[in-house]
């Protein structure tokens, strides 16, 4: 994200391991990525077995990379070591120090609270390492499990844009939330 930080990963919270994927990680991913219920709100899946390869190529490539303006980690559930899900922060605006992050997590996994721990943890390192302005994340206005994510980590609604992605070949509409950084050193 900046050429003279390190890598910032793996980060650990209370029953959560953020870290780079791993070639044995594909049957955890593979499960989540061919669910059609994680696919439902996505651009991409429910994938298929070589979908899901070309994924993991691609992302295990990049983390070759450093530094890279986008880091996506695996979200493992230490309990039982398994990846439950995948989560991505991106500095996508360098100039005015913005970035946005986004995340999917297998349906078993849900409601438990481990999107909002694995999102908190990104945003504290977006402002707090990156040292980011303000930190956005957007999702399409149906899927209200991601935007009450996005409520409990603090992070107010700033747009609602009527068909504003071409999904799977229909207009959805999106919901814009976004934290600023004094307000995440106060709240969070």
């Amino acid at each position: 994200m900046t050429e003279d930080l390190k890598p910032w990963f793996p980060i650990r919270t209370a029953r959560l391991l953020l870290r780079e994927l791993r070639h044995s990680d594909f049957d955890d991913v593979h499960a989540y990525a061919a669910d059609p219920q994680v696919a439902r709100f996505m651009d991409w899946g429910p994938n298929a077995r070589e979908q899901t390869i070309e994924f993991m190529n691609r992302k295990l490539e990049e983390q070759t990379r450093w530094p890279r303006e986008e880091v996506s980690l695996a979200v493992e559930h230490v309990a039982d070591a398994r990846v439950i899900g995948s989560i991505r922060l991106a500095a996508s605006d360098r100039d005015n120090l913005a970035g946005d992050v986004g995340y999917s997590l297998n349906s078993a996994y849900w409601r438990q609270g481990y999107a909002t721990e694995a999102a908190r943890a990104l945003i504290d390192v977006g402002f707090k390492t990156l040292g980011l302005h303000r930190i956005w994340a957007e999702c399409d206005t149906q899927n209200v499990g991601s935007w009450g994510v996005m409520q409990r980590l603090g992070m107010r609604r700033e747009g609602h844009f009527r068909d504003g992605k071409l999904i799977k070949g229909a207009w959805r509409n999106r919901y814009l939330y976004a934290v600023l950084a004094e307000e995440w050193i106060t709240s969070g």
